[in-house]
């Protein structure tokens, strides 16, 4: 429903740009509002790829204590879980532990940095095709530091040599998640998995 709604408004919204466009093909200005029109699609097609291209994360927060989470971060925490699912799966499959700096910080960082030195030494990587997150918040600070949860993830693991799958598994896995505020963003400080749950 969310991406009909905004695929209507872009629908408008381009009526209305090709509209002017026609104008200022009359007026003989063409060339400047094409240029603008074209900016503007670009950028609005290029946040709907970025949006479509996260991992789904559902939060749920209503037994959180002792502090109640505020709108705000109830919103920030699951795009920025997501963003950290996205950050880790792309350094997973590169390789590249450079990457994991921008939502991972603390333990969960040194682990994940770990990981990829041993996988450069056995020469594979793991790719993940990520089904979702069902991310249920049990712990949230006085202070609004820090935040426990609760992910029950489903995923394909595959483990690649090269471009080759060697092994392919889906899983329903569990973790337990400790996040805290950055100067933006909420990071990823702890991600321990905890044994297979099934749905």
């Amino acid at each position: 429903m969310i991406k009909a709604g905004r695929a209507s408004l872009c629908a408008i919204i381009a009526l209305c740009f090709f509209t002017s466009l026609w104008a200022m093909i009359k007026a003989g200005r063409a060339s400047l509002c094409a240029i603008i029109a074209l900016c503007f699609f670009t950028s609005l097609w290029s946040q709907e790829s970025a949006d479509d291209s996260l991992p789904k994360v559902a939060l749920v927060a209503d037994n959180v204590g002792p502090r109640q989470i505020e709108e705000l971060t109830s919103k920030s925490v699951p795009r920025d879980y997501a963003y950290a699912w996205k950050t880790m799966a792309e350094a997973l499959e590169g390789n590249r532990p450079n990457l994991l700096g921008a939502y991972f910080t603390g333990f969960a960082k040194d682990n994940l940095v770990q990981r990829i030195a041993d996988q450069k030494r056995t020469g594979i990587h793991t790719r993940y095709v990520d089904q979702g997150h069902k991310l249920e918040a049990i712990f949230y600070s006085p202070a609004g530091d820090a935040m426990q949860l609760r992910d029950r993830a489903r995923l394909e693991i595959q483990i690649m040599d090269g471009s080759s799958v060697i092994h392919r598994e889906q899983v329903n896995l569990q973790y337990l998640v400790l996040m805290t505020p950055g100067a933006d963003r909420w990071l990823v400080r702890d991600l321990e998995t905890t044994p297979e749950v099934h749905p």
